[in-house]
């Protein structure tokens, strides 16, 4: 295998580099925290052994980490290894890596063990949760680091052996958002340095070193804190309810990308769609079994004929669809303000009553049948009430059995992949299991979630399976190329706004047929904001459907944990993820500062075959 590894000189420095900055930090930056109160002081631990507090009330016993002490320096030492690794471009990289990574595993394993078993003891002596210590601590930026260089090590190690590049350059599509995130990460840190005070209840003011360490430490609290949410329940559900609209708009402008088209009209998609949910829901008595998914198609209806609109005026009269979706948003603004803003309207003199507002002073509908209603998910799931249980394993389930099918080529990948995702959903379904609380209970996550994960397998197999969805995504190459193929441009640049605007319109789902805004119905608090959004998100998922998916639980889950930013830090608020979304626009507008030539590198030349003579040269030989 040795023979045949072949590594870049940038693969080898990006090694080599990263496992060097990665074993400074694992010196000099906290290795793990044991405390932290509510404005964000905590008790550090480093690498060194040297305590640092700046809460100025110190727990009076620590937990004992020798073990997790011994496991970061094996890890300083892998990194080191790593690092004369890459230089010596040697093809055993990626073992290092493996053994980095690993140990930071065990290390970070270890942190939390020691924490847990510290609390379960204050706990035996009848302390209140709330009241310990050790429960907001954990692992701090040095492990993490050391972490992700290990990662970043066994990545670059393996690219050397070919069947792993190939593998690895079917995500190329993915480089230009990972680096812009990471740009957008690096900007945001020394926004934070800058702006924020080092949170501290020492008497005495900090020296230079103190200074220094807490200023790394604040970094990790930040970030740490804006995804908190993946570590709780509660607020990752709170994240999933953000994130639905998030992917439908993001299909919408990403599905127009692809046919070459800027769709700037989600705000009035989704608005149409909202205003047609909400006639059927309310108007059209019907059983459940039909009034729901009638319900859902006319918003999707809605969202079409508001998006088709803007396809017929490009492809009749060629007018650029950038100003008539922003104009159709202010004409979908009126309309809906002209339904439910008052309940009459006076017209040449003449009063007419208006049925679609609802009784009182606030611009809302009446209230959707019940059959119009979308469940909650979690109660579909059966959680119902407190003491309720659930396995969430076939989650695990799943992931396992779409990363074996996308990974294996064997013929049999199906079966193998099926019957993995079904040990791991047995094995897993009594510590996965979860218990109804009124936090789960209350959570306005709704069925209209998997109609957009529906919405999103959709996008992938029409735009990738079908003649149609090639045709479109010729169209959005080259029109001329593609009129010059057979292909109808006008057609499917009219297709191609109508699925976008259907996608848009599916977000009525969620906010009138969900009840995502406190009730089952159209309100003037419908976020259309969120249909700008879909343009940021479009772009960091390269307008691919998982990259969308992925971007919008991304979103949801930094906006939700920065309101707990904004709870425990003076100078910042959450006004520090919408500075992070504008850095990833602009990073990924500028293509990450990469060349072409890591983007899109030229393809391989082939093998040259040797001519007859040639061969029988070697024969002769």
């Amino acid at each position: 295998m040795s023979q045949s590894y072949t590594t870049t000189r940038s693969a080898s420095l990006i090694a080599l580099y990263t496992s060097l900055l990665a074993g400074l930090g694992l010196l000099l930056l906290p290795f793990l925290t044991y405390t932290r109160n509510f404005s964000g002081a905590g008790t550090l631990q480093l690498l060194t052994g040297k305590v640092m507090d700046y809460s100025g009330f110190p727990p009076e016993h620590l937990p004992a980490m020798g073990t997790a002490l011994g496991l970061g320096w094996a890890l300083f030492a892998c990194l080191l290894i790593s690092a004369f690794a890459a230089l010596r471009k040697a093809s055993w990289l990626w073992m290092a890596g493996l053994a980095g990574l690993l140990i930071a595993v065990l290390a970070t394993v270890s942190v939390q063990v020691s924490l847990g078993q510290a609390t379960q003891n204050l706990l035996g002596q009848n302390i209140p949760l709330r009241r310990i210590p050790f429960v907001s601590g954990g692992v701090n930026l040095g492990l993490v680091l050391g972490l992700l260089a290990s990662l970043v090590t066994l990545f670059t190690g393996l690219s050397g052996f070919r069947v792993w590049r190939e593998r690895m350059e079917k995500l190329r599509w993915a480089l230009v958002p990972s680096v812009s995130f990471l740009i957008a990460i690096v900007g945001g840190a020394l926004i934070i340095v800058a702006i924020q005070e080092v949170p501290s209840g020492l008497s005495s003011p900090l020296t230079m070193p103190e200074m220094l360490v807490g200023k790394f430490d604040l970094i990790w609290f930040v970030y740490s804190t804006l995804f908190a949410p993946l570590t709780n329940l509660p607020d990752f559900l709170q994240s999933l309810v953000l994130a639905t609209p998030l992917i439908l708009t993001g299909l919408s402008v990403a599905f127009a990308f692809r046919a070459g088209l800027f769709n700037i009209g989600a705000p009035g998609q989704m608005t149409i769609g909202a205003i047609f949910a909400m006639l059927v829901g309310v108007y059209v008595h019907l059983p459940a079994v039909f009034l729901l998914p009638l319900t859902v198609l006319a918003g999707a209806l809605g969202g079409a004929l508001w998006g088709g609109l803007v396809g017929w005026l490009k492809a009749r009269f060629g007018s650029s669809e950038v100003i008539n979706t922003i104009m159709l948003n202010y004409v979908a603004a009126g309309i809906f303000v002209f339904m439910i803003g008052s309940s009459e309207v006076k017209f040449f003199g003449h009063t007419f009553q208006m049925p679609f507002k609802a009784e009182g002073f606030e611009a809302k509908s009446a209230e959707l049948q019940a059959g119009a209603q979308l469940p909650g998910l979690l109660q579909l799931f059966g959680l119902h009430k407190d003491g309720d249980h659930i396995s969430l394993s076939w989650m695990a389930g799943l992931l396992v059995l779409g990363l074996l099918f996308a990974v294996l080529k064997n013929r049999n990948r199906l079966w193998i992949a099926l019957a993995a995702g079904v040990a791991v959903t047995a094995a897993l379904w009594v510590p996965m299991t979860v218990q109804a609380t009124g936090a789960l209970i209350s959570s306005r996550l709704n069925v209209a979630f998997l109609l957009a994960l529906l919405a999103s397998m959709f996008f992938g197999v029409f735009l990738w399976r079908t003649a149609r969805g090639y045709e479109i995504r010729a169209v959005g190459l080259s029109p001329k190329a593609a009129e010059y193929g057979g292909i109808n441009v006008a057609k499917n640049t009219i297709l191609a706004m109508v699925v976008a605007g259907a996608f848009a319109g599916l977000t009525a789902s969620h906010y009138v047929m969900g009840g995502a805004l406190d009730e089952y119905r159209l309100k003037q608090s419908l976020p259309v904001s969120v249909g700008f959004d879909g343009i940021t998100i479009a772009l960091l998922g390269q307008s691919t459907p998982v990259g969308v998916v992925a971007s919008s639980v991304l979103f949801g889950v930094l906006d939700t944990g920065g309101l707990y930013v904004d709870q425990k830090l003076d100078a910042l608020n959450r006004d520090i993820v919408t500075v992070l979304k504008a850095i990833i626009v602009l990073i990924i507008a500028a293509q990450g500062f990469l060349s072409k030539k890591i983007i899109s590198p030229p393809p391989a030349p082939p093998e040259a075959n040797p001519t007859p003579k040639e061969e029988r040269k070697e024969v002769t030989a």
